[in-house]
C-alpha cells in the first residue's frame, strides 16, 4: 500500500519546491546582470566551479574502485552538463529569461510526451507548439520588437535538447555511483571543460573578488539551495505533484526577469509561456493515469 503525503506535508513540500524555483531564477537573473563583466561563458564557469566545489565538499566521492563504464557515464554527464549550461547562458545573452526557460523546458516536456504514448500526449505537444509560435511572434505578432532573436531561440532549444541527455545520463550515473558522488564528479568535469573557454573570453575579470563572491551566490542560488530544497520536498510530495510544480518554472522566470532585470514581455509572449506551462502540467497529469513519472532534483541550467 502506497502512503500518500499528509496535506500539511504536501503543502510544505510545495512551498519548498516553489522557493527553490524562485532561488533558481533569481540566480539566473544575477548571472545575466554579470554578463557585461565576465560574459555568458565566464558566468557558466563560475557557477559550475563553485557548484562542483560545494558538491565535492558534501559528497567527498571516492575516485577509485569504479568500473570504466561508470567513468564513461560520469564524463558524458559532465560534458552534457557543461554544454547545456553554455547554450542556456548564451541564449540568456540574446533573449529574456522567461522565454529562454520556456523554450528550454520543451526538452523535458518532449521526453514526457514521447514516454506517454497516449493521444493526450499529442494534444499537449500541440499546446506547447502554439506556445512556441506565440513566443516567437509567429502568432499574434504585436510589432517589430515582439519577435525573439533567432539565434537565442536556437540556443535555448539546444539547451532543452541537452537537458534530455542530462536527465538520461543523470539516471544512469546515479546507478553507477552512490549518493551525490556521480553528480559531484560530473559537475567537476563540466567545470574543468569550461575553464579554458572562460579564460579566453573573460580573462582576469574572473578573479575580481566581487565577481567571485557574486559567482558563489549564483552557484548557491541556482544549484545548491534548489537541490537541497527539492531533495527535502520529494520526501513530502508525490512525483507527479513535484513535476507539476516544476512546470511553473517558465512563469517564475518571466516574473523574475521582469522584476529583477526589467525584461518586459508582450501579451502574446505571456500567453505563449502560459501555453507551455499548461502543456507541462497536462502531460504530467496524463502520465499520472498510467505510470507515475519519476522525479528527482537536479542542477537545472536556469
Amino acid at each position: 500500500m502506497i502512503r500518500r503525503p499528509r496535506p500539511s506535508q504536501a503543502a510544505t513540500g510545495a512551498l519548498l519546491v516553489l522557493a527553490g524555483l524562485v532561488c533558481q531564477e533569481l540566480g539566473a537573473s544575477i548571472a545575466v546582470a554579470l554578463f557585461p563583466q565576465v560574459g555568458p561563458i565566464g558566468m557558466v564557469t563560475l557557477r559550475l566551479v563553485f557548484a562542483a566545489l560545494i558538491l565535492l565538499a558534501v559528497a567527498r566521492p571516492a575516485l577509485r574502485g569504479h568500473p570504466r563504464s561508470a567513468w564513461g557515464s560520469a564524463v558524458g554527464f559532465g560534458l552534457v552538463l557543461a554544454a547545456m549550461n553554455v547554450c542556456f547562458y548564451l541564449a540568456l545573452d540574446r533573449i529574456p529569461l522567461g522565454p529562454a526557460v520556456t523554450l528550454e523546458i520543451l526538452g523535458p516536456l518532449a521526453l514526457s510526451v514521447i514516454a506517454g504514448r497516449r493521444w493526450t500526449s499529442a494534444l499537449w505537444a500541440g499546446v506547447a507548439l502554439v506556445g512556441v509560435l506565440l513566443l516567437g511572434g509567429v502568432l499574434l505578432h504585436s510589432g517589430p520588437t515582439a519577435a525573439l532573436d533567432p539565434l537565442g531561440v536556437i540556443l535555448a532549444l539546444a539547451a532543452g535538447a541537452l537537458w534530455i541527455g542530462y536527465i538520461l545520463l543523470s539516471a544512469r550515473t546515479g546507478t553507477e555511483f552512490p549518493g551525490l558522488n556521480g553528480l559531484a564528479i560530473a559537475a567537476a568535469i563540466g567545470a574543468l571543460v569550461t575553464i579554458p573557454l572562460a579564460a579566453t573570453t573573460a580573462g582576469t575579470a574572473l578573479f575580481d573578488p566581487v565577481i567571485l563572491l557574486l559567482g558563489l551566490g549564483v552557484a548557491a542560488l541556482s544549484s545548491a539551495v534548489p537541490y537541497a530544497l527539492e531533495f527535502v520536498a520529494l520526501r513530502r510530495l508525490s512525483a507527479a505533484t513535484f513535476s507539476i510544480l516544476l512546470a511553473s518554472a517558465p512563469a517564475i522566470a518571466a516574473i523574475a526577469g521582469l522584476l529583477v532585470l526589467g525584461q518586459e514581455l508582450t501579451t502574446p509572449q505571456w500567453l505563449g509561456i502560459a501555453c507551455v506551462v499548461g502543456a507541462g502540467i497536462g502531460a504530467v497529469l496524463s502520465a499520472r493515469r498510467g505510470r507515475a513519472p519519476e522525479a528527482h532534483p537536479s542542477i537545472a541550467p536556469s
